[in-house]
């Protein structure tokens, strides 16, 4: 199985960022994420043995009961690997300090579960930014990240860590279809056996 463990924003931050995006999305032949596909990735698990399943979960409850939630916003923009040479087109997060801590000790506790249950978390070093388009091949975008750079979305408290099941080309034109396998409320440990 594909998955990978996020944080979703709620539909009211989801929304106000799809519209921005919206009346805009014409101006430039990316491949746009639909709303449906609007996340932060904590971890990436390109293959999750289903043996291995019933112990992630049980793990990623756990890392998400030691953490406590905290507010976010989606603001500002940027692109990977950089403005010149794009591959990726971002929106940011917006967060205080207590708030960028308690992201990555989560990112950091969500991996660490993925690894104790023996599967491999792709990607390199968390940098927290939810993808809003993706390039065929390298562009510059330094336009597009000045007008993300002025974006900032409604307030929310991030409360829960949720584990994502991707379908690789089975959701609308060809991209990948999200199916939630579980949530876990930040700061509330698992009920015992």
């Amino acid at each position: 199985m594909r998955m990978f463990a996020a944080v979703v924003p709620p539909e009211d931050a989801i929304g106000h960022l799809d519209e921005f995006l919206e009346v805009r999305r014409d101006a430039a032949g990316f491949r746009w994420a639909g709303a449906e596909q609007l996340h932060l990735t904590l971890a990436f698990l390109a293959q999750v043995p289903d043996r291995a399943l019933d112990d992630l979960l049980e793990r990623l409850a756990r890392a998400a009961g030691r953490r406590t939630p905290f507010p976010a916003r989606v603001v500002g923009g940027g692109a990977f690997p950089n403005p010149a040479r794009a591959r990726v087109l971002w929106a940011g997060l917006g967060l205080d300090e207590d708030g960028r801590t308690e992201l990555d000790r989560l990112a950091t506790g969500a991996r660490a579960a993925a690894a104790k249950a023996g599967i491999a978390v792709d990607g390199q070093r968390f940098r927290p930014h939810v993808t809003v388009a993706r390039m065929g091949r390298p562009q510059e975008v330094s336009d597009w990240v000045r007008l993300l750079d002025a974006y900032e979305g409604p307030g929310w408290t991030v409360d829960t860590l949720t584990l994502v099941e991707s379908h690789l080309g089975e959701g609308p034109r060809g991209r990948p279809r999200y199916e939630v396998v579980a949530e876990y409320p930040l700061g509330r440990a698992p009920a015992g056996p």
